[in-house]
């Protein structure tokens, strides 16, 4: 497997004026944008034929990944961004509606053809180890089940989400029955829900092209996930690291604190400032 779709054509008005003219998968999580978080995971799990779903606004995501060898020759003293996107393969295609994620995913049917691909949505921000796409990965291959990766949030936010009807059948593996789109905590399955990553077969872009709108008038990709489930078992993998949630302004503002404090020049520093920082104000020039 080597294929990844990465859909970044979403119009960021929770960072509205930031994403008035960068786009939200730009903005600086500590030394990197978003995205490359997201980039340097898929790159560890060997998928290194990358489409990415844009819109009309986000060319500097396209330019971003067009680095010249001796500009990142020349950052990489001072900076940490990904180590070699040359080893990387980049296509673009527009999605020119926001018309979901599930329409986003369908446009990368010809670009995919007949082989299984993972899809990474950049704003969930995985810290590991492990590798999330990684472990998914190698599920699908010794399988050939689609895997969805999950992670367990308090009943009260299910709505937030979509979340799986499942049954465990090892450490942290479960057996999908079902999946619904945000639903009630009332009305939820269970509390284990759906992360941004995905392992699929090609099977699913017919399902895709077939339904209709769903969930907030969009065709939504957990629709034609619950059509194939219906003919073909499911895995979820519970992703046992730490899930950022950077497409909230909470969630981002957690995970430049908690990367931060991990960074291996700044880290040391910054945790010293934080400790500082209820000392009064002369003490923290």
């Amino acid at each position: 497997m080597r294929k990844i779709v990465v859909p970044v054509a979403g119009l960021g008005t929770r960072f509205w004026p930031a994403t008035a003219a960068l786009p939200k998968e730009m903005l600086p999580l500590v030394d990197r944008p978003v995205i490359e978080y997201g980039v340097a995971e898929a790159a560890g799990a060997g998928l290194t034929d990358l489409l990415l779903i844009t819109s009309r606004a986000k060319r500097a995501i396209e330019d971003h990944f067009d680095l010249p060898p001796e500009v990142a020759a020349a950052v990489r003293e001072r900076c940490t961004p990904l180590d070699d996107h040359r080893a990387l393969r980049f296509h673009f295609v527009r999605q020119n509606q926001p018309r979901g994620l599930g329409h986003a995913v369908a446009l990368a049917a010809e670009h995919v053809g007949d082989e299984p691909f993972a899809v990474l949505l950049p704003d969930d921000v995985l810290a590991g180890p492990p590798n999330c796409l990684q472990e998914m990965v190698h599920l699908y291959q010794m399988t050939g089940q689609p895997v969805l990766a999950v992670r367990r949030v308090p009943m009260a936010e299910t709505s937030a989400y979509g979340v799986i009807a499942a049954d465990a059948v090892g450490d942290g593996l479960y057996a999908v029955r079902d999946l619904v789109e945000k639903p009630a905590p009332e009305d939820a399955p269970s509390n284990l829900a759906v992360v941004g990553r995905y392992v699929l077969p090609p099977e699913i872009f017919p399902l895709l092209r077939q339904q209709g709108t769903g969930v907030g008038g969009e065709v939504q990709l957990t629709d034609a996930l619950r059509a194939l489930n219906r003919t073909r078992p499911f895995l979820a993998y519970e992703f046992p690291g730490r899930v950022f949630d950077t497409g909230s302004k909470l969630g981002f503002l957690q995970a430049t604190v908690e990367l931060a404090l991990e960074h291996p020049r700044l880290g040391p520093e910054f945790s010293a400032y934080l400790a500082r920082r209820n000392e009064p104000v002369a003490s923290l020039q």
